[in-house]
């Protein structure tokens, strides 16, 4: 079984519109969506769940009033201000425990917080694992292994050959959690300043890692000379640019109508992204 990472420095590259097309194109998949801060995937393919679980990251601080004698020690050692006339404010707890400890009454646990929910779902293009984090909540790490460890199973369950993950933008904690160990990850990038200095930092990222990456210049034609210049900087780091997507109105009329872009276009985008998925195929094969 192989792993298909889609990712990119930066957001709005366009990373989740080439997943969903790539998906329309693949058999024989099991599909992720490891964004969980902003999961959008789910937009573009229509899913019906199947199920719905709850996710529990770090746990919240909790005071029982009727054991509290309003000392006002947590109020000293909470760092953050989450205690305000004893009560806590679960967006502000960092759950670092440090009121449980000051207490001298005990009035004060550490209680599993419900962080968000992650989902099974089945679409017309394979199974879906995605998720969702509740606002302000962290441990979007934890919850990104959770997606890519059901998927996994999922791909076992139906000898699925392949896992197509669309991943966070960036390079913090949600996107280490997204590529340490997978076959291939696809950096999708712009010709912007912007798009150029976040592809440097991501392809150190999955260099530091190990992992094999090929890169995809999108609107590639909207500006030439910073095109080149992200080529000349792939071919001296020996990167295979994998595919060139042009400027399309395709692809927002496959958004406007919440559709993949290879399955309602034969336009110049979707034939670049065909033979984008033509080209990753044969990159997988030799991995």
């Amino acid at each position: 079984m192989q792993e298909l990472l889609v990712i990119s420095g930066k957001g709005g590259t366009g990373k989740t519109s080439i997943v969903a097309a790539l998906a329309a194109l693949a058999a024989d998949k099991v599909l992720a969506d490891c964004d969980v801060d902003a999961a959008d995937l789910h937009l573009l393919l229509r899913p019906e769940v199947e199920s719905v679980n709850e996710f529990y990251g770090s746990n919240k601080a909790v005071i029982d009033a009727g054991i509290c004698t309003g000392c006002g020690r947590c109020l000293e050692v909470c760092r953050y201000e989450a205690i305000k006339e004893f009560r806590v404010n679960p967006v502000f707890c960092e759950g670092c425990g440090a009121c449980k400890l000051a207490c001298p009454s005990g009035a004060i646990t550490m209680e599993p917080n419900l962080a968000g929910y992650w989902y099974i779902s089945d679409t017309p293009y394979g199974p879906l694992v995605h998720a969702q984090l509740g606002i302000a909540e962290d441990n979007s790490g934890k919850l990104v292994t959770l997606v890519r460890q059901e998927a996994r199973r999922l791909a076992q369950e139906n000898n699925a050959s392949l896992i197509i993950t669309d991943g966070p933008p960036g390079i913090g904690c949600p996107v280490i959690s997204s590529l340490a160990g997978v076959t291939l990850a696809l950096v999708v990038t712009e010709p912007t300043v912007a798009g150029r200095h976040d592809l440097e930092r991501v392809l150190s990222l999955a260099s530091h890692f190990k992992v094999p990456v090929a890169v995809c210049i999108n609107k590639y034609d909207l500006a030439p000379e910073k095109t080149r210049e992200i080529e000349a900087y792939c071919h001296d780091a020996a990167i295979t640019i994998a595919g060139k997507i042009p400027f399309d109105a395709d692809v927002a009329r496959a958004l406007v109508n919440a559709v993949p872009l290879t399955a309602c276009s034969r336009g110049a985008a979707a034939r670049a992204v065909r033979a984008l998925w033509d080209s990753l195929q044969v990159h997988l094969e030799r991995l």
